[in-house]
Formats: C-alpha cells, sequence, structure tokens
C-alpha cells in the first residue's frame, strides 16, 4: 500500500492561518479520498510560512469495483418520472430491467462502476480542494482564475511504496505537479527532489526548514529560556505569541536584545504589550525586580555576525516604539495625579450604546449600585462608590486608546498615582473580571461590588431596552456578564437579594435615562433632589406638565406602559415595570446557574426543586440547598424518601381532587390505631423539631438529614395502614397525616420537580 505526499508551496502564508489550512488540507482531501473509495491508515497535516504539507500513510492502491441496484418508477410511469430516474443512476433506458414488485411491474438499474487508480483519484480530488479552499481571505495574481491565499508557486504530490514513487500527474492553472520542492528562501533557495515523507522531512532540515511547527515552537522557546538564564532572567511566559511567531519563521533563529533604561521604568505590563503587539517580541524579566529588562527576538536568518545587525535595527525600531509608549505613560501620569477629572468629563461624550447614553451615565449608575450591593458582599460603601467613579477613567487615557487590552491594569496605576487607596486601585483593574469560566474571581469586597455592579448594570440596560441573547446570537455578551455575576456571588458566598437590587437599578436606570434629562424637562429650583419635573405632554394627550415624586412617575410610566422620548430615541423603547425586568433577568440567572452547577454534577431537576423555593434570588443560598438535596438523593435513604413523598403526594392528590376539599387542617393522634401510624406521627414532631429551626439557620444539610430520617416510619405506614379506610374519620385523619407528610418534604425543596416524582 503507498504513501502519499503533498506540497502546496507559495508565498508566505498569513501565520492565524497556517494551523488552520493545515487541519482543511487534511480535511479535503481525505474525506474526498474515502468519498471515492480508497481508504487509509493514518494522516497528518504541516504548516510553515511557505508551504502546506499532507502525509498519508497506507493508501489503498485502488479503489474497488462497485455493482449498485436501484428501484425505479413503476412501468408506465410518466416519461419526466422515468427521465428524472434515468439521470440519477446515469444510464440509458435500454439498460433498465423490468422486474416484479409487490405492487406490480417496476424499473431496476444495474449500476457498475469500475475500480479506479489511486493516482487517478488523487488528481482530482487534490485539485478540487486547490480550487475550493477555505482560506479566510484569498488572491488572483497574474492572468490565471485560481485563489490562493498567496501567489502559489508549485505542488508536489508523489506516491511512493518499495518499487518505488510515482509523481501523481496534475494541472491546477498551469502550476504542474512534481516531486521537487525549495528549502529556506535565503539559506538554501535551490529546489530539490523528494522519494517518501521520511527523506522529504530530512532534506528540507538539510535546507534550513523545520517542518513540523511544534518543533520550531520548542526550539524557539528552549534557546529563549537558555540565553535568559545565563543572564539570570527569565523569559515571560506567552504560548499565543510562541505559536505566531512559530509560524513566521522556517529556520528559527533566537536573539537576544536590550531594551534601552530610558524605558525601564514604565510599567511591564506597558512594555510587554507594546512589543508583543508591534514587534512580536517576547518579553524577559528580571526576576529579583519584576521589571522587563531584555526582549527575544526570532529571525529567520543566519547571519555572518550572529544576528547584530538584525538585532541593532530591532533595537532601533522598538526605542521608536517605546517612546511613544514613554509619551503616553508620561502624558497620563499628569492627568492622573490631578485626580483624573478630566478623563472622567471626556467620557460624558463616548456613547455606551445610543438608548442606554454615555459612559459618565453608566459610571453614575454604577457607583449608586455598587453603594447598594456593598454591604452584602462585605464592602465599605464609600469606598465602593470612590472605586466604581474612577474605575473606568483610563477609557480616556492615551495609553488605552494605544492598547485598549490594558483597560483597567492601566487604571490601577493611574488609581494609585492619584494617591487613591489601595482597594479602589485594585478595583480599577479587577472589576471586569470574571471575563470568561476560566478567569480569575475577584476577592477583594470592594473589586467585588464594583464587578457586580458593572455587570448587573449592563444586564439590566440591556433588558430595558429589549436587547436579550436570541438563540445563539449574543452581541453584548450578556450570558458572559450573567456567568460572572453568578460567580462573583458564589464564590464570596454572599447573601445578594438579586430580584431587589435589579428592581432598584431598574428604577435608577430610569430615572437617569428618562426623567432627569435636562433636554426634555423643565427645570425647577424649587423642587429638591428626590423630586424630577416630567415633560408629560412627551407621553400624554393632554400636554400636562406635572411635578411628581420618584415613586408617582413610575407608578404613572408603568400604569401607561408607553415610551418617553428624549434627545435619544426614546420612541423605540418600551418603559417596562422594574418588577418585569427582574423576573425576567432572575430567569435569565437561574438558566445560566442550570449550566453553570451542571458542570459540577448537580442535576438540572434538582436545581429546579430548589429554584421553586422562597429566596431563589440569592444564589448562595439556592446552591446550598441545591448541593444539600443532590447530597440526600444520592443516599438510599433519600432514594426511598422521594419514593415515599411521591405515594404521598399521589394519594393526597387524587383524595383532594375526588372530595373537592383540601387536607392541610392536621392530624390528630389520638384517632391513630396502629403502631406504624403512631410511629409515623412521632417521627414527623421529631423532624418538625429539627428542620424548622435547621431551615431558620439556612442549615439544609440537617434539615435534609432530618428529612431522610423519614424513610423507615413512613415505609411502615404504606406497608401496615390503610389510607383510605372504610371509617371516614380515620380517612380524613391519614390523608391529613399524609399531608403532613408533603408539607416537610417541600418544606425543604418542591420535590414534585424532581424526575419521577410526578
Amino acid at each position: 500500500m503507498p504513501d502519499l505526499l503533498i506540497e502546496l508551496f507559495s508565498e508566505e502564508i498569513p501565520a492565524r492561518m497556517q494551523t488552520r489550512a493545515a487541519d482543511d488540507l487534511r480535511k479535503l482531501v481525505t474525506d474526498g479520498l474515502v468519498e471515492a473509495g480508497l481508504t487509509y491508515a493514518g494522516a497528518a497535516g504541516f504548516s510553515t510560512p511557505r508551504r502546506l504539507t499532507l502525509s498519508l500513510d497506507g493508501l489503498t492502491a485502488e479503489s474497488k469495483a462497485v455493482r449498485e441496484e436501484r428501484k425505479g418508477p413503476k412501468v408506465g410511469a410518466p416519461d419526466k418520472a422515468i427521465e428524472g430516474f434515468l439521470r440519477g443512476a446515469g444510464v440509458a433506458r435500454d439498460d433498465l430491467e423490468v422486474r416484479d414488485d409487490k405492487k406490480g411491474q417496476v424499473y431496476f438499474a444495474v449500476i457498475e462502476k469500475p475500480g479506479r487508480l489511486a493516482a487517478d483519484i488523487i488528481a482530482e480530488v487534490l485539485e478540487k480542494s486547490v480550487r475550493n479552499f477555505p482560506w479566510p481571505k484569498s488572491m488572483r495574481w497574474g492572468t490565471g482564475s485560481l485563489k490562493w491565499v498567496r501567489p502559489l508557486h508549485s505542488i508536489l504530490c508523489i506516491l511512493s511504496d518499495e518499487a518505488g514513487t510515482e509523481v501523481v500527474p496534475l494541472d491546477v492553472d498551469g502550476i504542474t505537479s512534481g516531486n521537487t520542492t525549495r528549502g529556506h528562501r535565503f539559506l538554501a533557495p535551490n529546489s530539490f527532489s523528494v522519494a517518501s515523507f521520511d527523506d522529504y522531512e530530512a532534506k528540507l532540515k538539510r535546507a534550513n526548514v523545520v517542518l513540523r511547527a511544534d518543533e520550531r515552537a520548542e526550539a524557539i522557546w528552549n534557546e529563549a529560556t537558555t540565553q535568559a538564564f545565563a543572564l539570570g532572567l527569565e523569559v515571560v511566559e506567552d504560548r499565543g505569541l510562541l505559536a505566531e511567531v512559530a509560524g513566521l519563521v522556517e529556520w528559527p533563529v533566537v536573539l537576544l536584545g536590550r531594551i534601552d533604561d530610558d524605558f525601564l521604568g514604565l510599567p511591564p505590563e506597558v512594555l510587554q504589550t507594546s512589543m508583543k503587539e508591534h514587534q512580536k517580541f517576547f518579553s524577559v524579566r528580571n526576576p529579583k525586580t519584576g521589571r522587563i529588562e531584555r526582549f527575544v527576538t526570532v529571525a529567520n536568518m543566519e547571519t555572518a555576525d550572529n544576528g547584530a545587525t538584525i538585532l541593532a535595527g530591532n533595537q532601533k525600531v522598538l526605542s521608536a516604539r517605546l517612546a511613544d509608549a514613554k509619551f503616553f505613560w508620561e502624558n497620563d501620569l499628569r492627568v492622573a495625579k490631578a485626580g483624573m477629572e478630566p478623563w472622567l468629563e471626556s467620557l460624558s461624550n463616548v456613547t455606551f450604546h445610543n438608548k442606554l447614553g454615555s459612559q459618565k451615565d453608566r459610571i453614575e449608575r454604577i457607583a449608586a449600585l455598587a453603594r447598594e450591593v456593598a454591604p452584602s458582599v462585605g464592602a465599605d460603601p464609600d469606598l465602593a462608590e470612590q472605586a466604581a467613579r474612577v474605575a473606568k477613567a483610563d477609557l480616556s487615557s492615551e495609553m488605552v486608546y494605544e492598547f485598549p487590552e490594558l483597560q483597567g491594569l492601566m487604571g490601577r496605576y493611574y488609581a494609585a498615582e492619584a494617591g487613591l487607596p489601595a482597594d479602589v486601585a485594585a478595583a480599577c483593574e479587577e472589576h471586569y473580571s470574571p471575563l470568561g469560566p476560566s478567569d480569575d474571581v475577584p476577592t477583594a469586597p470592594v473589586s467585588v461590588a464594583v464587578a457586580l455592579a458593572d455587570k448587573i448594570d449592563t444586564l439590566t440596560g440591556f433588558w430595558a431596552i429589549d436587547e436579550k441573547p436570541t438563540g445563539s446570537k449574543d452581541p453584548f455578551a450578556l450570558r458572559r456578564a450573567a456567568l460572572g455575576v453568578i460567580r462573583l456571588v458564589l464564590d464570596g458566598k454572599s447573601s445578594v437579594k438579586l430580584d431587589e437590587v435589579v428592581q432598584f437599578h431598574s428604577r435608577a436606570l430610569y430615572a437617569s435615562l428618562v426623567l432627569n434629562d435636562r433636554a426634555s424637562v423643565l427645570n425647577d429650583s424649587t423642587l429638591d433632589e428626590e423630586h424630577w419635573i416630567l415633560g408629560a405632554n412627551k407621553a400624554m394627550p393632554d400636554g400636562t406638565i406635572l411635578a411628581l415624586s420618584v415613586p408617582e412617575i413610575f407608578e404613572r410610566v408603568d400604569a401607561l406602559n408607553v415610551s418617553l422620548s428624549r434627545d435619544l430615541d426614546w420612541q423605540a423603547i418600551r418603559i417596562t415595570s422594574a418588577k418585569v425586568i427582574a423576573k425576567e433577568l432572575l430567569s435569565f440567572f437561574h438558566d445560566r446557574l442550570k449550566v453553570f452547577l451542571r458542570d459540577k454534577g448537580i442535576r438540572h431537576d434538582i436545581i429546579d426543586a430548589c429554584i421553586a423555593m422562597p429566596g431563589n434570588d440569592d444564589l448562595t443560598l439556592l446552591v446550598k440547598r441545591a448541593e444539600a438535596l443532590a447530597e440526600t438523593l444520592a443516599t438510599d435513604d433519600g432514594e426511598n424518601l422521594l419514593q415515599g413523598f411521591k405515594r404521598a403526594n399521589n394519594i393526597l392528590s387524587q383524595a383532594e381532587e375526588k372530595d373537592g376539599v383540601e387536607y392541610s387542617y392536621g392530624a390528630d393522634i389520638k384517632f391513630a390505631e396502629h403502631d406504624a401510624e403512631k410511629a409515623l406521627f412521632a417521627a414527623l414532631d421529631a423532624a418538625d423539631a429539627k428542620i424548622v429551626p435547621a431551615m431558620e439557620a439556612e442549615d439544609f444539610s440537617t434539615a435534609m438529614t432530618a428529612m431522610a430520617a423519614l424513610r423507615g416510619p413512613i415505609d411502615a405506614f404504606f406497608t401496615d395502614v390503610q389510607v383510605n379506610a372504610d371509617s371516614q374519620v380515620l380517612r380524613r385523619n391519614r390523608l391529613n397525616l399524609l399531608s403532613r407528610i408533603r408539607n416537610i418534604c417541600l418544606s425543604v425543596a418542591d420535590l414534585t420537580k424532581i424526575e419521577g416524582t410526578s
């Protein structure tokens, strides 16, 4: 069985496209070969800046002959139906056979496809793959019609086995296949022939080309860390940059350069970002001081002076880049030390969303909300509000304008330079977190308060303007924001009443964006801070202007369910009750919580059973309840109790429906006749005595352990006692006893939500 080697040799392929392109080539070719009837033992794709390579082992030499029988229309069917069948089967009418079928005679086509040589199939598949390659961007060159990411120069395509090597004949827009390739553009530009994949890889290496991207990356990292270690330094790890640089060179040559002393005072993150984004340099840090003092660049060329000329040129360009960064830093420091007020004022001209006002509007809302939630997370309200007011000031800084990825981080530096408390400075950096499921969650209370306020403002705002996620679309990353709120609350074990918080913020949002809009209201100096003037003629037909308190305004707005206009496009905004927004948003939190807890092994029905209980807007409380219930149901007692509850609930529900009454008036032990019945009374009293104080103390584990202990008495009751007794007194008493079972179980969680209980 022969091996197949393909190389598509071109001008430099962008590094970000190489890995995906190698995978695409492998998939396109292997799928095409398999569809045509060829099989293979293994396939591997490779990429360098100038080539995509595919190696297939153990390819079958030819496809098998195929004989297929295809049933057609009935004899006597319309000619159009028969002609369509003939086209689909690829046969002539004379080739059809008539056979008897259950419903009469029908036409059959016998399609025979002879086996084909692998070379013929490969040529077809590869040409189709090249012409239809899914590059993100492609180009045409010369007079041909072929599109490729960069001009394609040659195609190597050979089959090799013990008998020798065969070139697969192929022509794509005048580019004919062969068995030759080229090495490094400058160090080994001449062409050479290859006979197999092993021969190909070995000759490439002798021609200064390392074929495997992971090998290039490993060589770069090992050499860089070795050179840095020799000077007592360390390379700052950046796997993304390493993969990118490995895609820029075919023969990596690692060079260690110096950063001018003038720039060593810049924050290390600024140096690292500037060198990475502009020059693709690795940062080299002094582990004793934490300063970035040197850099590593990777050349694609060996030189007689061991890279000295290359390094000198790179250092010259880097100095110019870092001079810009130093200029931004020094200008920003002057503003920061003066209190950052110009930045905060300029944010009034930065739109957050055309329906949600400016960044300054948003900061005011976040500051008020941070103060509101601060006690729930153990933060000082004054510090939380102060941090929220400056947390986004760095968005107006020159450094963040140049490097947006440094937002927050630069805010921490500027807040410290402004002499603000350490907790405030930390919140400037940490309030954006967590950005994803693997991102760290801030633990400092002030940071948590501002982070919660930031995310809840985003969610409440977009809910208020009806910009909710739909299906797979979530352009404003609201699912990520909700997961961030969940992780902030749960990791800090905070008791945050989300329903109350969202309602509070919904009203603040409306007050900020609608009711306190000086462009659409009349000023009245006689009103204090608790009152607003509403331009009612914008929403009401009578043209009146009312002086109302904030609660009165919301009562009026909620009753009218109208849109209030202002300079922003408020005609398109539905003014929704704060309670409605809170209800919808809490449901959204619960949906995200289900996904979050499912990954931790808690079933969705257990979560539903806990969501159905009061206090479900306190996520910490909700999760504690869910974890305790999951732990209880994992035991034999818990599982059997669930079945006992199901039986009691079913009997009771049927009796209540039949009798038209509710059995919830309390059972009396004086009517108990059986020992099992009396034992159940005692067990329920004992469980009540433990469950009630445990629930008040939010000790769900103790409450559910006490509930699970009812398993034995309930089982014995159903074994020994007939609920629907002939005596109506006994029957009613026993049904009321079942009601006690139901009430006790439902006081811990809504067990009717558990699968198998309905």
